[in-house]
């Protein structure tokens, strides 16, 4: 079984016949080119052509993040199960604005959805809650009758306001979120925040690499120059249940400390033990597995992803209208 490999310290990465090793002044490691399925390069890395085309033959994308620990780029192999039938569905899923909008909107749906099952879980353990939920609830049916995409944007920004507001109240003390601050964040829990949605987003783009989809035409997000898109409009169905819960557990259950955070004027990152502390747990809730309703056998969270590619395939295809992942555990 493949899985991803995150490289955490800067140093060369090179190709020496059929196995890749990773190597610095302090270490030199093997990693067996046929365990792996996404690297993910959180330090610097060197490496060349000869290494690129490796890893093409073996169909494995790189994500790159920066010194922060923030997304920056992903090396993107060449596409091995093109489709040009399916390219054309999808294109026309997004020009045809009454398409473009049934998909969008049941992405929000199923992402409010995600984050009322995450307020509901606390209300049950007495957290303050109850009005941000009922908030939300009172936003999603106005969703029906927006009439753009930006309308629809707008609603779902103010859902998850509603949400972010409840955080004081799930999170333990020393932990505040007063407002949700994206690029650069400005305190622990915006950092959290910003560096799991990332790995988020280069998880669920090595997924759609799995399969027919081109991740660079959305419906939620406007597709735009230099991104996927596509992977975006997925992990918004995600973050509650993937990035969210994991940044509960890290705080609440202390696994993760003050002390594992820098702060650089206005501007706050984990260091290497707290990047270190975030990939284990990440990973581990992604091999996390549950018993699936409808193929009734254990799935983990993170071949949950691979499945909604394949269910908005069979949506795009026309064969199965497309519903977007709702929690049931």
């Amino acid at each position: 079984m493949t899985k991803s490999y995150y490289i955490l310290q800067s140093g060369r990465l090179r190709r020496e016949e059929n196995t890749l090793y990773f190597e610095n002044a302090e270490m030199k490691r093997a990693i067996p080119i046929n365990d792996v399925d996404a690297l993910y390069a959180l330090g610097e890395l060197d490496l060349n052509s000869k290494l690129l085309n490796f890893l093409t033959q073996h169909r494995i994308p790189v994500h790159f993040f920066n010194y922060y620990g923030y997304y920056t780029g992903t090396y993107y192999p060449r596409e091995y199960l093109n489709s040009g039938f399916l390219l054309v569905k999808q294109v026309e899923h997004y020009t045809n604005p009454t398409k473009r909008m049934e998909l969008a909107k049941e992405l929000v749906r199923a992402a409010a959805y995600n984050i009322l099952e995450n307020l509901r879980y606390y209300r049950k353990r007495e957290k303050n809650v109850s009005e941000n939920i009922t908030k939300i609830e009172e936003i999603l049916p106005t969703i029906e009758d927006v009439k753009n995409v930006p309308e629809l944007m707008s609603a779902e920004g103010r859902i998850r306001d509603s949400y972010y507001h409840a955080w004081n109240e799930v999170l333990r003390e020393g932990f505040e979120l007063d407002k949700r601050v994206y690029q650069p964040p400005d305190n622990m829990v915006n950092c959290l925040i910003s560096f799991g949605n990332s790995l988020l987003y280069s998880t669920v783009l090595t997924e759609i690499y799995r399969t027919q989809l081109n991740p660079t035409i959305s419906y939620l997000h406007e597709p735009g120059e230099r991104r996927f898109s596509l992977s975006l409009d997925l992990s918004e169905v995600f973050k509650p249940i993937i990035v969210d819960r994991t940044i509960f557990n890290l705080i609440n259950n202390r696994i993760i400390k003050p002390n594992d955070f820098l702060k650089e004027l206005n501007l706050c990152y984990l260091d290497d033990n707290g990047r270190r502390t975030f990939v284990r747990e990440y990973e581990e809730r992604l091999r996390t597995t549950v018993m699936h309703k409808t193929l009734k056998r254990s799935v983990s969270y993170g071949h949950l992803i691979r499945l909604e590619c394949y269910k908005l395939v069979k949506h795009l295809l026309g064969e199965t209208k497309y519903s977007g992942f709702r929690v049931w555990w």
